[in-house]
């Protein structure tokens, strides 16, 4: 079991967790954490709702996109990429990355916004209880949440 801040480590997250994947769902999300804008970049799958990767940036742009997308292929394999059509990001992302991309449907919209909401609202609380005071924060502590919530989160739908 991980008990935060003991130092160990979640292993691969795709031992515990294998599902049959046909598309990722992304979406990114403005989110303040501290004193500083962030932007929390999120891909899930839509079937089961599992998280498969996240990422933090301070930057929105097609490099994070892509960046996000290839740490998923490396995981869970080429597949198609829904979005929405907020920004040239993702198509340029996918087109670098020949991914076939499209716009989501109404239905994986909701799905993925659900899903950042509930993501959110909890790390309000995480920073809320535990805020950061260091200057220049390499944000780890956030990161280091987020790893341990996408895992309880998995663990707990897979159940």
């Amino acid at each position: 079991m991980y008990q935060f801040g003991t130092g160990y480590k979640i292993t691969n997250q795709r031992d515990f967790f294998t599902r049959e994947i046909k598309e990722y769902i992304i979406d990114e999300t403005a989110k303040k954490a501290g004193s500083e804008l962030l932007w929390l970049w999120i891909a899930i799958e839509p079937k089961n709702k599992e998280i498969l990767s996240f990422h933090i940036s301070k930057e929105r742009n097609m490099f994070v996109a892509e960046r996000l997308l290839s740490r998923v292929l490396d995981k869970y394999g080429l597949h198609q990429v829904s979005s929405d059509g907020d920004g040239t990001w993702y198509p340029q992302a996918c087109k670098f990355l020949k991914l076939n991309h499209h716009l989501h449907s109404s239905f994986e919209k909701s799905i993925i916004e659900r899903t950042i909401q509930y993501i959110k609202d909890r790390t309000d609380n995480f920073d809320d209880y535990f805020p950061c005071k260091k200057n220049k924060c390499k944000l780890n502590h956030v990161k280091q949440w987020l790893k341990l919530f996408v895992y309880q989160h998995n663990k707990e739908i897979i159940s």
